[in-house]
């Protein structure tokens, strides 16, 4: 299979262009070769995408762009299947959670086909200041122009359209940058939003390396708005080069989980399994450290190990695998030099730590000490730390001790104290009973400190894709 750029509605196959080949994360098999687009592409793209924007999205009314979204989520519905097997294929995603990554995806859809069509604003009381009598003033939300969406590998359709969907609806068009890991679920993205009606040049699908949107895309002109998941690295630099434009970005985290005496523990040994393991590891807010009062601690680590040790670990196109491969044999191999390196400091490894290429088992790690790697730095893996604690205070300390804040969970069945704790954690967001990987798309999501700029979920996403404009009149 050969995929390359969509640019104005037509594939860019280029036979003299670099191509990249896309490989199965588990067996190795080529999944599709793809046409690298270069610098030219990308500002034609632009130029493309800010063209329509002025000629077409900009004055498309609301309930149209509600209708290409709607009958979007239909065809994606009808190709649930297609969508959920490829992502198995490209990112080694167990086929059960790719299926539930369609179904989140089908309603972010919906969400923004319904939003499209709320975008509201306010009427100002211009008499409340002095010299406004006669005078009415009045605030709408308007759309930015053209937003650039660099996304992610480990959740290749539904962050995609955590940006794509609101930005649409807003009536931006998009620039799409998709990990170069899984570029196929994205082109097929841009293919199924072609169906559904939405209009050549709203949506461009660039296929390039990370560098060729960082120094084209990032700091153009006339893209008013970048929005990015990814590394804090990366983040950084996208944050130094994309000079006075909007960004929104999730950095990720090394989330904290915090489980009190007074627990269901078997509730939160469940629930933690899911959060520290799932995708192996390879979720923003995946549990990396556990906190566990010291009154339980013995019991929870017996249990959680035991729980641990039951995944079904294999083939992601099997029906019963709970846990998959890495992305690829350089994420597994530097995270198993993590754990070594744990291990020389003193570390308890208290089952997995091994490896098999691309394959990186579920690893828990006691004794450990919070400056070290594991503890303090985001892994994205499947490897997660159990700590003790004594009291409250100290539990709160543990967990605001670190550079980021995206999402964490308190487990207790004290109604006061989990309030408490909650206000307490310097996080964009806390579950109370439930794990920090738990997430909605109709929630504001994104992280304080490190962990990012700006708010996703689609109500949230929209208003950070539009500018506020007042009209004021003189009666």
């Amino acid at each position: 299979m050969k995929i390359a750029s969509i640019i104005n509605g037509a594939e860019r196959i280029d036979a003299s262009a670099e191509t990249m080949e896309v490989r199965n994360p588990y067996s190795g098999a080529l999944v599709a070769e793809m046409h690298l687009a270069g610098e030219k592409e990308m500002e034609e793209a632009i130029e493309n995408s800010l063209q329509t924007f002025h000629t077409t999205m900009k004055t498309m009314p609301a309930h149209e762009r509600a209708d290409i979204l709607l009958r979007a989520s239909e065809l994606l519905e009808e190709k649930k299947e297609e969508f959920a097997e490829i992502i198995a294929v490209e990112a080694g995603k167990p086929i059960k959670h790719s299926r539930a990554e369609i179904m989140r995806s089908i309603q972010i859809l919906r969400f923004s086909s319904e939003l499209s069509k709320h975008t509201a604003g306010e009427v100002v009381p211009m008499d409340a200041a002095l010299r406004g009598d006669n005078r009415m003033g009045m605030v709408k939300r308007v759309p930015m122009g053209v937003i650039g969406a660099i996304t992610p590998f480990n959740f290749p359709l539904n962050l995609s359209l955590h940006k794509i969907a609101p930005a649409i609806a807003a009536g931006n068009t998009v620039i799409f940058k998709p990990a170069e890991k899984t570029p196929v679920s994205a082109y097929m993205l841009a293919k199924l939003l072609k169906d559904a009606g939405l209009p050549d040049g709203a949506l461009n699908l660039v296929l390039s390396t990370g560098v060729t949107a960082g120094t084209t895309l990032v700091p153009h002109k006339d893209v008013p708005k970048i929005t990015f998941t990814g590394s804090l690295t990366v983040g950084k630099i996208i944050r130094d080069t994309a000079g006075f434009k909007k960004v929104t970005m999730e950095l990720g985290s090394n989330s904290p989980n915090i489980v009190f005496e007074d627990a269901d523990i078997e509730d939160a040994v469940d629930r933690l399994v899911n959060a520290a393991f799932g995708y192996s590891g390879q979720v923003c807010v995946s549990a990396q450290r556990i906190y566990v009062q010291e009154g339980i601690y013995d019991e929870f680590l017996k249990k959680y190990i035991e729980a641990t040790n039951q995944l079904n670990i294999g083939d992601p196109m099997e029906e019963e695998t709970d846990f998959g491969p890495m992305i690829d044999e350089n994420a597994a191999k530097r995270i198993q030099e993590w754990v070594e390196e744990a291990r020389d400091q003193g570390a308890t490894i208290e089952t997995g730590g091994e490896r098999k290429g691309t394959m990186m088992y579920p690893t828990i790690i006691t004794n450990v000490k919070k400056d070290m790697k594991v503890v303090k730095e985001e892994a994205f893996a499947p490897i997660v730390t159990v700590l003790p604690f004594n009291t409250e205070e100290e539990a709160v300390e543990n967990t605001n001790d670190s550079i980021y804040g995206l999402q964490a969970g308190v487990f207790t069945k004290d109604i006061s104290r989990a309030y408490r704790v909650a206000d307490s954690l310097e996080m964009g967001g806390v579950w109370i009973n439930d794990s920090s990987v738990y997430r909605q798309d109709n929630y504001p999501y994104g992280g304080v400190k490190l962990s990012g700029l700006g708010r996703e979920g689609v109500k949230y996403a929209m208003d950070e894709m539009t500018e506020m404009k007042f009209i004021g009149v003189r009666l």
